[in-house]
């Protein structure tokens, strides 16, 4: 039997340096996660690099909603101020999770919908993400949201490049 919960016991709140472990643990916790992620104990310092790179800048938030103390979900958020559209802001939601113990509980809709809320206040025009083509539930989700696969991503990975794969 799945746990209620309350969304009065939730609290959205931006990331401290005590949440980084939670949200590395969350990032970790599925098939593509544990190819990239390194959940470990302790941390490697790069984590806390990045966070307090996140921390300092202006446009950025990295957001967890707590449940009574336990970080169970996680998005960055990121504003990303625009020549296009008219001088426009948009913004950028990225590495979202929640705990697979919390998952199908709406805890990913109320976080989008602070998100999307946040954007809002924040004068954005539009709302982005990217999502791996292969996360099939997650692209049905931000249908339901009202998310509309309108663009083709393209990454290049510049660790893992074909010209550095043939050098080594």
């Amino acid at each position: 039997m799945q746990k209620t919960i309350e969304f009065d016991q939730l609290t959205i709140r931006q990331a401290t340096r005590a949440d980084v472990p939670a949200i590395v643990r969350l990032l970790a916790d599925d098939i593509l996660g544990k190819q990239r992620e390194y959940d470990q104990d302790p941390l490697p310092q790069a984590y806390y690099t990045a966070f307090e790179r996140i921390d300092r800048d202006p446009n950025n938030e990295l957001i967890v909603v707590d449940l009574a103390g336990e970080v169970i979900g996680t998005l960055q958020f990121t504003l990303i101020p625009l020549l296009s559209f008219q001088g426009s802001t948009r913004a950028q939601i990225e590495a979202v999770r929640v705990d697979q113990r919390y998952r199908s509980h709406g805890i990913g809709r109320y976080l989008f919908e602070w998100a999307i809320e946040r954007a809002r206040q924040s004068g954005c025009r539009l709302v982005q993400l990217t999502t791996n083509a292969s996360r099939a539930d997650a692209h049905r989700f931000y249908e339901r949201l009202g998310f509309v696969s309108s663009h083709v991503g393209m990454k290049l990975d510049l660790i893992k490049t074909p010209a550095n794969q043939q050098a080594q």
